[in-house]
């Protein structure tokens, strides 16, 4: 049976930190817009800020629908299961901001991190969690971690600044839905 937490406690911190991979889920505030479910992960991207509050840095790539989702209506859920050891699930439900790479904020943000952020950040998602809640995770397979990919960092590293600009203003600019994303840019 699931339970409902007052807070993320430092049993669930370590849980949380101790996972290679986590899911991001959000959705327009228009009911005919398309629900995002996006997987996260490389090490040393999830801070756990404070008992109410976490982070993880977002990299660019294909799409940019959380960001602009966010920029909508802020709702968001994080989901982290472990794929190796006891079986459990945590979700952390909230209301975040996309922190963006430039802002004079991230670098506060990033001093709370294992470590500092790889080539190619947009952002900083940063969640006001108001549900942390636990399930088995009697159905989630066992699975080995071999290692991040490295392909994130080669298909940003080998950009120069303009190329990464450009990408983002032509392949990141609206969400699927058509929303623009970086309006006031």
């Amino acid at each position: 049976m699931g339970k409902v937490y007052e807070q993320i406690d430092d049993r669930i911190r370590d849980f949380l930190m101790a996972q290679r991979v986590f899911f991001v889920a959000t959705a327009p505030t228009d009911p005919g817009g398309h629900v995002n479910l996006s997987p996260k992960g490389l090490t040393d991207s999830f801070a756990v800020l404070s008992p109410h509050r976490v982070a993880y840095y977002e990299y660019g790539g294909s799409g940019i629908e959380t960001v602009a989702h966010l920029r909508d209506n802020g709702r968001i859920v994080l989901m982290v299961c472990a794929f190796d050891g006891p079986p459990k699930i945590f979700r952390l439900h909230g209301h975040g901001e996309a922190v963006l790479a430039d802002d004079p904020r991230a670098a506060e943000l990033i001093t709370h991190f294992p470590a500092p952020p790889l080539v190619g950040l947009r952002s900083i998602v940063v969640i006001d969690v108001t549900r942390v809640s636990d399930s088995c995770g009697y159905g989630v397979p066992l699975m080995s971690y071999e290692g991040d990919r490295d392909l994130l960092v080669q298909f940003w590293d080998h950009k120069t600044p303009e190329q990464r600009e450009h990408y983002q203003a032509t392949r990141n600019a609206h969400s699927i839905d058509g929303a623009p994303v970086f309006a006031e840019r």
